[in-house]
């Protein structure tokens, strides 16, 4: 069948400016992909960032470059589409994820049934979704963590008072952390950080070297007291297995690694391998988080709040609750309705 393609920018506006170890930021660019066939339409999304080096005018030039390709395809199933738009789409993995996912959500609508079911998947464990509080001072963190029900919290790390921040907030919380560094230790911090926060409790670190310092890694796997998973050195399919010999766990995110289909896959090659797998946000809205949510049953752990620090999210469809559980849709594909 034939599909309609349209793209259209969107800009993502954050109730407080966030923080981590690179920079702070308030708004994310962002574009809104849907594809429509037989009065169904599918959604998906994709957000600016300076690491990657995506910005939203490339994206869209990109889009209107392949229109004719997407319109003139005779859609069958997204895992076919994906393979056939992935060759035009070298270096354009955010833009390919947000295609990929709409084609998912329309496949599911079209079906009149969930993603998830689709694949194969049992129905949704009772997996929660830790919630992400970017670098701030003790006070204000520990505000945050007691005026929120979640179960978990993912601390964002990276600054000379790292430790003191999880002393503070480990010893006054009894819920469960994680901390994030993105990129933002050395090796000898790792490893002497790793000692005190697994005293503390903390669950594991998520990538505190370098994308690329793979040597470095090598001696944290060795001497690392805690696990370690991978997030900016594990971006696609290719990463997975070199992952495998220097970290415990990786974190898949859709827009790395360019969509849901290569993410299933990467699920799958994770398990074989004895990885534990997290699939992550990055400042996503409701589309976004939808996505996520269809992929808890093989999830190990998800970080998927990212909808919930957003002032004006442009769509409806999985819900993460105060206390960090989380509710599918009862829509059909990835359940996502623009909230207009």
């Amino acid at each position: 069948m034939k599909i309609d393609f349209q793209i259209s920018p969107n800009t993502i506006k954050l109730k407080e400016p966030f923080t981590i170890s690179r920079g702070t930021y308030s708004e994310r660019r962002a574009i809104i992909v849907s594809l429509s066939a037989n009065d169904k339409t599918g959604f998906g999304e994709a957000v600016e960032h300076e690491y990657y080096g995506v910005a939203v005018e490339d994206m869209l030039l990109k889009a209107a470059a392949i229109r004719s390709l997407i319109e003139n395809y005779d859609f069958n199933n997204p895992s076919d589409f994906w393979g056939f738009l992935n060759p035009h789409l070298t270096g354009y993995a955010f833009l390919q994820n947000a295609i990929d996912c709409a084609a998912h959500d329309l496949y599911g609508k079209l079906l009149e049934k969930p993603c998830y079911e689709i694949w194969g998947f049992d129905k949704p464990i009772a997996i929660k979704s830790s919630f992400t509080l970017g670098i701030d001072s003790i006070d204000n963190l520990l505000k945050k963590i007691k005026s929120s029900a979640f179960d978990i919290y993912k601390i964002k790390l990276g600054t000379p008072n790292d430790m003191a921040i999880m002393k503070a907030l480990c010893t006054q919380s009894a819920a469960a952390f994680r901390v994030d560094v993105n990129t933002g230790w050395s090796v000898e911090e790792t490893i002497e950080n790793a000692k005190i926060l697994a005293k503390l409790g903390v669950e594991f670190i998520e990538q505190p070297l370098g994308a690329k310092d793979w040597k470095g890694m090598e001696e944290v796997h060795k001497k690392s007291v805690l696990p370690i998973i991978a997030d900016e050195a594990c971006v696609t399919e290719e990463d997975v297995k070199r992952c495998a010999n220097y970290f415990d766990g990786i974190n898949i995110k859709l827009m790395k690694c360019g969509g849901i289909t290569p993410a299933l896959r990467m699920i799958r090659k994770a398990k074989e391998l004895n990885l534990k797998v997290m699939c992550g946000c990055m400042m996503e809205t409701s589309i976004g988080i939808s996505a996520i949510a269809q992929l808890t049953p093989k999830l190990d752990f998800v970080d998927m709040d990212s909808a919930l620090l957003i002032a004006n999210d442009i769509a409806k469809g999985a819900e993460v609750q105060d206390e960090g559980s989380i509710v599918l849709p009862k829509e059909n594909g990835l359940g996502i309705v623009l909230n207009n």
